[in-house]
């Protein structure tokens, strides 16, 4: 009977300690796994500067850029953690394929038949600070002029200008 008992302790403790949850910065987007624990402490007085390079966007056009929802997932498990919101310092910077997932609908529709699944991660991250910053290569080769990129887009002469300017304020690159 022991042993049986132990056995569904085991089975059972990965889902106590790893269950999902919604976000708090950004409830919509961003799900992240309670750790409980971690042997790795999260640095939480020190501002965490990070930028992403998002390149590429998946072929299911329907769904979120699973990318760009890699930045509301930074700020929801980092304010969980215990990390201050104003201690967040994240920037994303859009290229290659995924310069039409920061487009406005009329521009999405064109291409895909509906509406851009992204604009509501792009409005909740731009209203928490987050900057979105596209590469004007990317946006001149694809013709993607400024009216035709969500209103929160910032346009840089380049990814590699904006990742460059970025890593030199001491931005963190994470590149998936």
């Amino acid at each position: 009977m022991k042993n049986k008992l132990l056995t569904y302790v085991f089975i059972l403790l990965p889902i106590v300690i790893f269950s999902q949850k919604e976000g708090t910065v950004i409830p919509d987007y961003g799900n992240t796994y309670d750790v409980t624990s971690p042997d790795f402490k999260t640095d939480t007085k020190n501002d965490l500067k990070v930028v992403f390079d998002v390149g590429r966007t998946f072929k299911d056009s329907t769904k979120v850029n699973p990318l760009l929802n890699t930045a509301a997932r930074y700020l929801n498990m980092h304010t969980n953690a215990g990390v201050a919101l104003e201690k967040l310092k994240v920037a994303l910077v859009i290229h290659g394929s995924a310069a039409y997932d920061i487009v406005n609908n009329e521009k999405y529709k064109a291409k895909y038949k509906i509406d851009n699944p992204n604009t509501g991660l792009v409005t909740a991250l731009s209203e928490k600070g987050v900057q979105i910053i596209l590469c004007g290569q990317t946006a001149a080769y694809r013709n993607i002029s400024k009216e035709d990129a969500l209103p929160e887009i910032k346009f840089a002469l380049s990814a590699m200008t904006a990742l460059v300017q970025l890593q030199n304020e001491n931005y963190r690159l994470i590149n998936f």
